[in-house]
């Protein structure tokens, strides 16, 4: 059992270079978590198993974006000497602890798990679901038990998957005695950055829309997406007044933005909240707003594309961080499998009372 240990698992699946999403979301609370020292450790998983389950047919894919992701961690300020990273499918542990953990769940209740409705929906899989899409809240409880986590920072959305993995450990340790580690869900903190839209308006970012700001784009490009970002449609004229509501410019400024900023590039304006005013009432255009929030995503970005690039000149390096931190997390997984299947009585090798109790039934 983790103890007083405060462990964290996390993860993404590589299927696409990172966005500012994806950094709202979850990469900037991760630098922060780890640089908090409140953590004993910090498990950071490159899900490419899991990414197989609805790419099987496009390993290349997966292939290809395994260093991409690893560099977008590393660029954010994912750093190694306080947290693992690691590949998935390296950790075959985490393949036999699902299959443990199939028999103690339903067809019935995999079906009504939300997030999997939504996801299926998404895909237009509906009857033609593969096994393994279909079983990954599974997968992923394995994944979560296997390092003890005791933390597990997700968005809304995945809070369904959470709550499984949970019942799945209140099931293992009802039927085999206490032996998983019970997790607890840690959502981002600034409602702004739960789920950010694309540029276009549109509610999700994704490569095939075209609609992402990439971690890894250059400063032009990054300035040249937001300068066309969607914002209120009926703001034709200066003075006209503007709304905030589906706004995206100021759905990045609420996710971006500080005190400071206003400061530094619009000290014109106290804050994002006098912005906002003005805006409503009319006098303000959406070239200034957009102009604000770019200088803002410059100033975010600049450091991550410093470090990326840092990086990029010592791939062998990134290549070895990823082959020691998948040894490591593969040793912790061995050890929590180790204690599932002594809880499970299918230790018959390691445990010798296993052989014992054999000759004392034949030798009678």
């Amino acid at each position: 059992m983790a103890g007083n240990r405060k462990i964290i698992l996390t993860g993404d699946r590589p299927t696409g270079k990172l966005h500012v999403g994806h950094y709202a979301g979850s990469l900037k609370r991760r630098v922060e978590l780890q640089d908090s020292g409140e953590f004993q450790q910090i498990f950071i998983m490159i899900a490419d198993a899991q990414a197989l389950t609805d790419n099987a047919d496009h390993p290349a894919k997966i292939r290809e974006n395994i260093m991409e992701v690893a560099l977008d961690y590393l660029s954010v300020g994912i750093d190694p000497a306080k947290s693992t990273i690691f590949v998935q499918s390296h950790i075959s542990e985490l393949t036999e602890l699902s299959f443990y953990y199939m028999n103690l769940v339903t067809v019935s209740r995999l079906q009504r798990n939300p997030t999997v409705k939504a996801e299926i929906q998404m895909r237009n899989f509906e009857t033609s679901i593969p096994v393994g899409f279909f079983t990954y809240p599974i997968s992923q409880a394995a994944d979560i038990t296997a390092f003890e986590a005791t933390t597990v920072p997700v968005g809304e959305d995945q809070a369904p998957m959470l709550e499984q993995t949970r019942e799945i450990v209140h099931k293992f340790n009802s039927v085999y005695g206490e032996t998983l580690v019970e997790p607890q869900i840690l959502l981002p903190d600034n409602e702004a950055c739960l789920r950010l839209p694309g540029t276009d308006g549109k509610a999700k970012m994704s490569k095939s829309l075209g609609n992402c700001i990439y971690l890894s784009e250059s400063e032009e490009d990054v300035r040249k997406k937001v300068m066309s970002m969607f914002t209120d449609p009926d703001h034709i004229r200066i003075q006209d007044p503007g709304k905030l509501e589906g706004n995206t410019v100021f759905t990045y400024l609420d996710a971006f933005s500080r005190q400071e900023h206003f400061a530094e590039y619009l000290p014109e304006y106290a804050n994002l909240d006098e912005l906002k005013e003005h805006y409503q009432r009319g006098g303000l255009g959406d070239v200034k707003v957009k102009k604000f929030l770019n200088s803002v995503m410059q100033e975010e970005l600049s450091p991550i594309r410093a470090r990326r690039a840092r990086y990029e000149k010592d791939i062998e390096g990134v290549y070895e961080i990823l082959r020691s931190g998948s040894e490591l997390a593969k040793e912790t997984a061995a050890k929590t499998l180790d204690k599932v299947k002594h809880a499970m009585k299918i230790d018959y090798f390691t445990d010798q009372t296993f052989l014992a109790e054999q000759k004392e039934k034949y030798s009678r």
